[in-house]
């Protein structure tokens, strides 16, 4: 394995941290195009699969039987801050499928958003199951199962009959069949799959350009969940950070995921993209990703500017001044 390195952190102009790693990016038949390290490293999909995960729902066309709005369907993609917009969401979608949040495996936690956070405690309030970020995605997957007459106990489990129509689809996206993929067990009690990067940036590509996939109900599925993300990109995190800044270009279909894995697929070009920041950073990503949109060539400036924005080339400390700078040293 040869990582390269990504991006160098300067302070006082004396390189003090380097976020080495991974990036392909595959062209609309899923050929390597561009790379930086290893194009064909491994790495657990961690959240950036939820909308692959999301797609058997689609496929059995769950959303006709719960009557949820666009804005609860994006959740099932998210990786929320449990902002009150996503509270309310989530409170909805268990009623609509008459289920408690106490059926969620996803431990109690407090609200990833800090803003969130202060007023749940401000309000004496405690830890829930569906301020875990990954609760939409569970919520999903419980209302597979009572459209499809699953059992909803054991729903996380491998070999419950959901998750293998997860896995398959999964598979079908990377083009890979199910003994290829390397299965573990996610931090939300779900399953989790290791892919090559390539197969994830192809992964992607399909789901920005449906028109390669070949079987119809995933096609309409993969078309479905992609122009939700668009349509309602503050669904799918939180203020200030990446996913809502790219999936508000409708040329992109974009989700991040835990220890340093991001993925996103260009629909006008037709490439698709996937990178490991190796010791599991994600505050690079905004950096990267700006970075690897303009070597490509990217025509969408305003996408690339939101991200500079977000990226923090300077290094300011606690009073508030510019002691270093962040620095993208790879070359696709």
């Amino acid at each position: 394995m040869t990582e390269a390195r990504l991006v160098e952190e300067y302070r006082g102009g004396w390189l003090e941290n380097v976020h080495a790693g991974h990036i392909c990016v595959v062209d609309g038949r899923g050929a390597i195009l561009r790379s930086a390290g290893d194009p064909s490293f491994s790495a657990f999909m961690r959240s950036s699969a939820k909308p692959l995960q999301a797609l058997p729902f689609f496929m059995h066309r769950v959303f006709e039987r719960f009557p949820f709005s666009e804005a609860e369907l994006a959740m099932l993609a998210a990786s929320h801050r449990a902002e009150p917009r996503h509270a309310a969401a989530l409170e909805s979608m268990l009623a609509k499928i008459g289920l408690t949040e106490e059926m969620l495996v996803c431990h109690p936690t407090y609200p990833l958003g800090a803003a969130a956070c202060r007023d749940v405690v401000a309000a004496g309030g405690g830890k829930r199951r569906i301020y875990h970020n990954c609760s939409g995605k569970h919520i999903g997957v419980l209302a597979l199962c009572l459209a499809r007459g699953y059992p909803t106990e054991g729903y996380w489990r491998h070999e419950h009959p959901a998750q293998a129509e997860i896995r398959r689809a999964i598979a079908g996206m990377a083009g890979l069949t199910e003994a290829e993929i390397v299965a573990g067990t996610d931090g939300c009690g779900l399953p989790v799959y290791a892919l090559p990067l390539d197969r994830i940036a192809y992964a992607f590509l399909r789901l920005a350009n449906p028109d390669l996939i070949e079987d119809a109900a995933l096609r309409a599925a993969a078309a479905t969940i992609g122009g939700i993300m668009n349509r309602h990109p503050d669904m799918l995190s939180g203020e200030g950070l990446i996913c809502p800044a790219l999936n508000r270009d409708e040329n992109v279909v974009a989700k991040g995921g835990a220890k340093g894995v991001y993925a996103f697929g260009l629909r006008k070009e037709r490439l698709g993209v996937a990178l490991k920041v190796l010791d599991g950073s994600e505050e690079e990503w905004p950096l990267i990703v700006a970075t690897i949109l303009a070597q490509l060539g990217y025509e969408g400036t305003e996408t690339i500017g939101r991200l500079r924005e977000l990226a923090a080339t300077d290094i300011v400390n606690d009073n508030g001044l510019v002691v270093g700078e962040n620095r993208a040293v790879f070359r696709l």
